[in-house]
């Protein structure tokens, strides 16, 4: 079905034209329905290996044009659907929404008892699984001892932070719970002597409390994350796609949904954006059945590194010959750029900082094909969405983080913001940064989000309409028409050719359908 499907694709791209009637496309096309699909597994050590020294997914050729991102509209847009949907940037969301993000109103029955499914009590930070008295199913985390809040402040922040930039996301709460609200399963078995698995008992539980921070109240804090609804079905790549979704037809280093995150974990310091960090689920809605993919574990974010504070060296590869060799043959007199990096004390922070941090050096723990793809246009698409969270959106989105010191949320906050500039002085520059086009009363109206945000001054443009011939793709300079309003009408498909008179390299051409703008195409 899926090479059916391909293949019919094609063959109407090779008789295609640039638009259609219903562009531009706001939701993605109807999906084809998933009748089952393989719960797969990844090896977490074959994935770091395989990018780490492999050469996986379609790269950029050596010559000739790059491979510009797909999955998204004539706008340039990603569509809303399995991936991704339009939110924050595009229509503001209150304190409420930003703070409610995914749910917030399904956080575990707080009156009634919880009952213990499956417990991991072995690591740093143990952590179980509970059924609340609605039945719903939730993963409970906690901090480290030493770093309390840290862990649990960076998943109910970011998760947030995500669903606002459009992503799904699970639902991940503060809670704060008492040993005695926990009812132990009977069939949660634990190891004992010689790793035998035996029943849990009532000591068990407690010896697991004695490893976690206890809070002035006498309660433990924790994430409580809802179980996702629907069947997991294993891991997303980074690379490639699913052989059995039909509906997965891009490359997943090709999307700009993807590759543009590389810009907005560097923001987040997501160094941990592992495949595995990410989950397919068989969704379904209606009568339809297809696989949605999720983020999901964001306790290594924001100086976390979930069980103990993140490295110095977050941002930074685990492995390359060249900084490997540097520190070979310099004897380590020559220390990496992230060696200078200064945290304050603030154990529920961990270390996140801004001062050191540069977008364009950022890279998570290891190569991945989507981020090492990316062009101007995907990071000035990330850049974007970062830059649309004001100073106030990010204080109320911390204050979801419950954090009891005032210092270690005034820290966070002045991170985020300062590396949220820092993106968007970083990669303004490497487009025209205009966007939000429209066309009223007759003229094309658009907004420069460099100068709007401070980062850079306001974009010399120049403008020249044409026409534009839709099947054969071939656009028609408008003499004398230059001017935001057309001074003749255009039959048909039309548009303007917008240049950066100070880099003529960088342009954009806005296509009209009437008084509907229906493409934008970008160049740098």
């Amino acid at each position: 079905m899926k090479k059916l499907f391909l293949l019919m694709t094609l063959a109407s791209a090779a008789s295609s034209k640039k638009f259609y009637g219903d562009d531009p496309l706001m939701v993605e096309p109807k999906m084809l329905n998933v009748k089952e699909a393989t719960n797969r597994k990844l090896s977490d050590y074959f994935d770091l290996f395989s990018n780490q020294f492999g050469k996986v997914g379609e790269r950029h050729p050596k010559s000739g044009p790059p491979i510009r991102a797909k999955a998204v509209n004539t706008l340039g847009e990603p569509m809303d659907g399995a991936w991704w949907e339009r939110r924050h940037y595009y229509k503001r969301m209150s304190a409420e929404e930003l703070k409610r993000g995914p749910g917030n109103t399904s956080q575990p029955t707080p009156d009634m008892k919880w009952t213990i499914t499956a417990v991991k009590a072995e690591g740093v930070t143990p952590g179980f699984t509970i059924r609340d008295g609605k039945d719903r199913l939730y993963f409970i985390k906690f901090d480290p001892l030493k770093n309390p809040e840290m862990a649990s402040t960076s998943d109910a922040v970011v998760s947030r932070i995500f669903y606002a930039l459009g992503y799904h996301v699970p639902e991940n709460d503060v809670i704060h719970l008492s040993p005695d609200r926990l009812v132990i399963g009977p069939e949660v078995r634990v190891p004992g002597k010689k790793g035998v698995l035996r029943p849990m008992t009532q000591e068990d539980l407690l010896l697991i409390f004695a490893k976690v921070p206890k809070g002035k109240d006498g309660k433990y804090r924790a994430t409580a994350s809802l179980a996702l609804p629907g069947k997991p079905i294993g891991p997303p790549r980074y690379y490639g796609t699913r052989t059995d979704d039909p509906n997965d037809i891009v490359p997943h280093e090709h999307r700009r949904d993807v590759r543009g995150l590389h810009v907005i974990d560097a923001w987040l310091d997501h160094d941990d954006s592992r495949a595995i960090n990410n989950l397919d689920i068989l969704f379904k809605e209606g009568e339809l059945q297809y696989v949605k993919h999720y983020m999901l574990d964001f306790g290594s974010t924001l100086g976390s590194g979930t069980e103990v504070a993140n490295s110095a060296r977050s941002g930074s590869y685990f492995f390359t010959w060249k900084e490997s060799a540097k520190q070979m043959f310099t004897l380590g007199l020559m220390p990496p750029y992230w060696a200078f990096s200064k945290y304050p004390d603030l154990p529920s922070v961990g270390r996140f900082e801004f001062k050191t941090f540069d977008p364009e050096r950022w890279v998570p723990e290891y190569p991945n094909s989507a981020f090492l793809n990316r062009l101007p246009d995907d990071e000035f698409w990330g850049a974007k969405l970062v830059t649309a969270f004001t100073d106030e959106d990010l204080r109320t989105l911390v204050s979801v983080g419950e954090l009891s010191d005032p210092k270690a949320a005034e820290w966070i906050l002045k991170c985020l913001i300062e590396r949220r500039n820092k993106i968007g002085k970083a990669y303004f520059v490497k487009v025209l940064p205009l966007d939000q086009f429209e066309f009223q009363g007759g003229e094309l109206k658009w907004v420069d989000l460099g100068a709007k945000l401070g980062y850079q001054p306001e974009a010399t443009v120049s403008l020249q309409w044409f026409a534009f011939d839709n099947e054969a793709e071939k656009k028609t300079p408008l003499a004398g028409q230059t001017g935001r309003s057309p001074t003749k009408p255009v039959e048909g498909y039309y548009g303007a050719t917008l240049t950066n008179s100070n880099n003529p390299k960088q342009t954009i051409d806005v296509f009209l359908r009437g008084q509907t703008i229906v493409g934008i195409d970008r160049t740098w």
